[in-house]
């Protein structure tokens, strides 16, 4: 009987390790589209297996349907948790970028967040405005295709109350100003990435201006440990390229453009250290959105 016992256990060790090959990256997918932290996502995509384990897989009858409602429900309770931090949050609080993996194969594909274009700094700050039962609506069914009858589950809430969650955020996204209204060439990105990059390493005013549109918005998250950061968003060319080189026109800081969150970016780095990323919005062959990341606790997972 005893042997019989152990090899219930042992199978079903085997049974959960597959489980969870098989649906660990895509939760650490949901985890990030709904915090916004890849550290954030982790934290919950270990819990959940925490949860598993100590769950009869057998008792299942969806795991895939479980794994998402626990992941869900784990997620919104953080950002329930998190509505008042964020308040109290020195600065622009924007979400923690992501940059294209240089050695795709070195890493462990359910250890890599699947880079589309729901993982654009754009959609993500939009986000980052919903209410934590809109967010957890609006990201699960649109983005993930869950029915409105399990989101209800996760939300508490009917599932026409949950509908109703998701197209108000969804209104408010194609609504916002940030939001772009048609695709942008990748190599108009990349090239408008490339002058600013230049104009970055120039450090003076007038390069800068003639990337940036006139109108341009820019904000620096540094989470108040970087002297002298706008703790406001910058609004105009002027401002904005005067906290650019007045921040970074110094000796060891270069610039390289590189993919963040999908989207050419520019990663900056200071003796080599990294020490800000930043994504850009681009209209009219010009920069109108800045975001950069200068918070060290953000930028930790991409040392």
């Amino acid at each position: 009987m005893a042997n019989k016992d152990r090899e219930t256990s042992v199978n079903q060790d085997n049974d959960i390790e597959i489980v969870w090959h098989n649906h660990r990256r895509r939760l650490l997918d949901i985890g990030y589209r709904m915090l916004g932290s890849l550290a954030d996502a982790e934290d919950v995509t270990s819990e959940a297996y925490t949860r598993l384990v100590s769950t009869d897989i057998d008792d299942i009858d969806d795991v895939a349907g479980w794994l998402i409602t626990v992941t869900g429900r784990i997620c919104l309770d953080r950002l329930r948790a998190h509505e008042s931090s964020r308040r109290a949050y020195v600065g622009p609080w924007l979400p923690e970028p992501i940059l294209t993996v240089a050695n795709p194969a070195a890493v462990d594909p359910a250890d890599r967040i699947t880079l589309d274009d729901s993982v654009r700094m754009a959609l993500l700050v939009v986000l980052e405005q919903l209410s934590p039962a809109e967010r957890t609506s609006f990201v699960l069914h649109d983005l993930f295709g869950v029915e409105f009858e399990e989101v209800g589950e996760i939300v508490g809430r009917s599932s026409a109350a949950c509908r109703q969650l998701a197209s108000r955020a969804r209104r408010r996204i194609q609504s916002d100003p940030e939001t772009p209204r048609t695709a942008i060439d990748r190599a108009e990105l990349a090239d408008v990435a490339e002058r600013f990059a230049q104009a970055c390493r120039e450090g003076a005013v007038e390069p800068l201006l003639e990337a940036l549109d006139p109108n341009v918005i820019g904000d620096f998250d540094s989470g108040g440990t970087v002297p002298g950061a706008p703790l406001k968003a910058l609004d105009g060319a002027q401002a904005v390229a005067r906290v650019l080189v007045h921040s970074f026109a110094k000796p060891g800081f270069t610039f390289e453009v590189e993919e963040v969150n999908g989207d050419p970016g520019v990663v900056v780095r200071l003796q080599g250290a990294l020490a800000a990323v930043i994504a850009l919005g681009v209209y009219d062959h010009r920069i109108d959105v800045i975001h950069a990341i200068g918070n060290p606790q953000k930028l930790a997972h991409l040392r």
